[in-house]
């Protein structure tokens, strides 16, 4: 019996499928997260410290409206994908992408969501230089993880 949800079961269908999804999910997230190092973290200096705690807590509702289902998405077929890796997708490398996955979350959830507290609460120059500088581990993450599912796409399509 296969696993529960959307995802198909008939053996020839679910890999492809999956790894369809999943390349499609953390490209996407790449895409987001190299926006947002380059160009949207940096700039929360500039926003200034009379409006600045109530910037935070909108750029807080709007990025998670953006992120939330891409990243549970990814999340659920990177674990699909390394207990059941399709054969363009070596054993190793479906748990090098999870590994990576895993420092995005445990980034996201011990560095940055943190500093987002912080922030919610007022400008505040060094949470704003921490956040970048934190933010540059998912960024390296999810670039490592974009180059995997480009490279598991160029093995499936020979």
């Amino acid at each position: 019996m296969g696993p529960p949800g959307p995802f198909p079961t008939s053996a020839g269908a679910a890999p492809g499928a999956v790894l369809a999804i999943q390349v499609a999910s953390t490209l996407f997230m790449a895409g987001v997260i190299a926006v947002v190092q380059v160009v949207h973290y940096p700039l929360f200096a500039r926003v200034g410290a009379a409006a600045f705690a109530a910037y935070e807590i909108e750029h807080r509702t709007r990025i998670s409206l953006v992120v939330m289902l891409p990243m549970l998405v990814e999340l659920a077929t990177a674990a699909w994908i390394a207990l059941q890796p399709p054969p363009s997708v070596p054993p190793w490398s479906a748990w090098l992408g999870l590994a990576l996955l895993a420092v995005v979350w445990l980034s996201t959830f011990f560095l940055q969501v943190p500093l987002h507290d912080r922030l919610s609460r007022g400008f505040d120059p060094a949470a704003i230089d921490a956040l970048v500088r934190g933010n540059a581990i998912r960024t390296v993450a999810w670039m490592l993880r974009a180059a995997l599912a480009t490279w598991w796409t160029a093995r499936l399509a020979g």
